[in-house]
């Protein structure tokens, strides 16, 4: 739900209030993503075959039907991001665990993913949820109902694009805002995800602005969190996933989210050279054809607090002019704009919903496929995806996104970055073809590891 930011799920909740009130009459909400308001011996996998869908998984709600509301079903998506030729090969994430982290959590995550589950003919799973941090809870922005959203979110779309693959969440009783807030107790859930091997896929629909971390605090957190990630990365075989924010090309500049910074910056953890940063596409239907733009609010930029990390240079000497030393956000997309109206199940109500959010946790759904299809965790993803980037199959295994543009100029003047072949600070190297993204991303790992990278 890093639709509006990383950390702030209540204002994200006022805005959906707010424009289902607007829409009341279509049937119609929308909650705008945020990931502020509310991660060598190989065995076959011999899948089974899953069943052709059925009409009625292929349709919406007709609650959101309406002549001005386009809704994406599980299906459509998996349909568009190369999902579903390898779902029907019975690769849907059977035998992974995804873990997702959160402030708060939801009360009925449960019960509303079994009404999702149902709706759209997909698996009934349970979803484990976990709260190892013993302190009283923290919640200065009330943003209680945001972060039950943001869980929902998560959990909806993972279990939509990877079936069976497991699901745990992880609840910090502490809000992640802005600096430092809630960031130690993060970091603490995923030392627990690692010291209790719950699972190998990480997806963080969170995140703070860069502008609020450099101070000497903020620097300090900020290289504890790379530390621990290197370490899971590399030694645990670990996949991290972060949304790179809704606010374009700048973010928030205070610890109040109360206004954006006049100057460009990016989101943290989606910086950390150890994390797969994924921004936001809008997804444009004409008749029975479906277009992908960069998304106008898709995080995306350079780092302040990170250099560019040796991935990125494989890149063309034209691309990497722009970087000048630094970390380059995102690395991937995937479908983020509310208007793309992703169909969503909250307390009752089928809403419609966007934000790099939910782009995130597409991406670690992918994974999920990826880890079946190759009998082990695939682990660090970044240097495959880049040396993929950079060979003959990137046409065909991305959606090479080259319009869209994500200069922010409400309440501040901040030219962001436009779209174009290759990478980019809107979309990064693309979206998901993943029917042929993924075997080559094993192939491209496997050759990295014989060499030694």
């Amino acid at each position: 739900m890093q639709g509006h930011r990383q950390s702030e799920p209540f204002l994200e909740l006022l805005t959906l209030l707010t424009f289902t009130l607007t829409l009341l009459f279509s049937g119609c909400a929308g909650l705008l993503g945020t990931n502020s308001v509310p991660r060598t011996s190989s065995t076959t996998v011999t899948p089974s075959h899953s069943p052709t869908p059925s009409a009625v998984a292929d349709s919406c709600p007709s609650v959101l039907f309406s002549s001005e509301v386009t809704c994406y079903t599980p299906l459509q998506l998996r349909q568009y991001y190369g999902f579903e030729p390898l779902i029907q090969r019975g690769y849907t994430g059977r035998g992974q665990t995804i873990i997702d982290i959160v402030s708060f959590g939801s009360p009925t995550l449960q019960q509303d993913l079994d009404v999702f589950s149902r709706r759209f003919q997909l698996p009934l799973i349970k979803v484990q949820v976990i709260e190892p941090i013993q302190k009283p809870e923290y919640d200065p922005h009330h943003d209680k109902s945001g972060w039950a959203a943001e869980t929902e979110l998560d959990v909806e779309i993972i279990h939509a694009l990877a079936p069976e693959a497991n699901i745990v969440v992880l609840v910090s009783p502490i809000a992640e805002t802005e600096g430092t807030v809630g960031l130690p107790e993060f970091r603490q859930l995923i030392q627990y995800a690692i010291d209790h091997h719950l699972g190998t896929i990480v997806s963080q629909s969170w995140g703070a602005s860069e502008v609020t971390l450099e101070d000497a605090a903020g620097r300090q957190e900020v290289q504890q969190w790379n530390a621990l990630l290197q370490r899971a990365t590399l030694e645990e075989h670990m996949t991290f996933f972060s949304s790179s924010g809704d606010n374009g090309a700048t973010d928030y500049a205070d610890l109040n989210m109360s206004r954006l910074s006049p100057k460009a910056t990016t989101n943290f953890a989606a910086d950390l050279p150890w994390v797969t940063s994924v921004g936001g596409t809008t997804l444009l239907r004409q008749g029975n054809q479906v277009r992908e733009i960069g998304w106008n609010r898709s995080g995306g930029g350079f780092s302040s607090l990170f250099p560019q990390p040796s991935y990125q240079k494989l890149l063309p000497a034209s691309t990497q002019a722009a970087f000048q030393g630094r970390r380059g956000i995102p690395d991937v997309a995937a479908a983020a704009d509310p208007d793309t109206n992703l169909a969503f199940y909250f307390r009752g109500v089928w809403e419609t919903v966007g934000g790099t959010s939910a782009s995130a946790p597409m991406w670690a759904a992918l994974a999920a496929i990826a880890n079946q299809m190759a009998g082990h965790p695939l682990g660090f993803l970044n240097p495959a995806l880049y040396t993929i980037a950079t060979s003959v199959n990137y046409q065909r295994d991305f959606h090479d996104i080259t319009v869209g543009d994500n200069s922010v100029y409400q309440g501040v003047n901040v030219p962001g970055y436009r779209a174009g072949q290759g990478w980019d600070a809107v979309t990064g190297l693309g979206s998901p073809n993943a029917q042929f993204l993924i075997p080559d991303l094993l192939q491209a790992q496997a050759t990295l590891a014989a060499s030694g990278q």
